[in-house]
């Protein structure tokens, strides 16, 4: 048997999600060292040692990659978010200033640690493709049932929890969109410690 053959039968022979997931994995590094635009799917399929013919098996285009990719980016995001809203032993404002937190450390890590998936993030919120527009989706759920559980509990006092948590949620955009963190971080906005601050003292019951 040739290598050659050894290779296609490899291939042949993984599970369908096992080789979506190594294609994935090698998209995300391409795109993490040369840029998105720059990688090609040939690019990709020549580092699987697989034919661009197999990568188009799995995504339809280019595009469908760059997609699955940032799909990848925002679930780790959304599965922080997760955590700090469930954090055990603190209250729904202690739990709100930690997802507002981590989604700005996430935002900030992306961009000094890995520039172009930064750039990549920032044209697909910009483009506002549909896996973004799910991600600000899953982020709002989040902030109205915290809003919600702080009404319940009687913390917050509020007419509408809803839209308070809207209000939140746009007053957070400044720490959380890609451009403004990598265009403008030094653009005269207060510190994120203090905008949390502000919001929260909008949400509390007044004495």
């Amino acid at each position: 048997m040739t290598r050659a053959v050894a290779i296609v039968r490899d291939i042949s022979e993984e599970s369908a999600p096992t080789t979506r997931c190594r294609i994935l994995a090698t998209a995300e590094e391409a795109f993490r060292l040369i840029g998105y635009q720059k990688t090609t799917v040939a690019d990709i399929a020549k580092t699987l040692r697989m034919s661009p013919a197999n990568v188009y098996r799995f995504f339809e285009s280019k595009k469908a990659i760059h997609e699955a990719v940032i799909q990848r980016l925002m679930d780790d995001t959304e599965q922080r978010v997760a955590l700090a809203a469930v954090a055990p032993g603190r209250n729904a404002a202690q739990r709100i200033a930690g997802v507002i937190t981590v989604m700005h450390q996430a935002c900030v890590e992306r961009c000094e640690a890995n520039p172009r998936l930064h750039e990549m993030v920032e044209a697909a919120i910009t483009e506002s493709w549909d896996v973004c527009r799910a991600h600000v989706d899953a982020i709002g759920s989040v902030l109205r049932r915290l809003v919600q559980e702080g009404v319940d509990t009687g913390e917050f006092e509020v007419a509408d929890p809803a839209i308070a948590a809207a209000c939140i949620h746009t007053g957070i955009i400044r720490y959380c969109h890609p451009a403004l963190v990598s265009h403008y971080p030094d653009a005269g906005a207060p510190p994120v410690a203090a905008m949390i601050d502000f919001l929260l003292g909008s949400l509390r019951r007044k004495a």
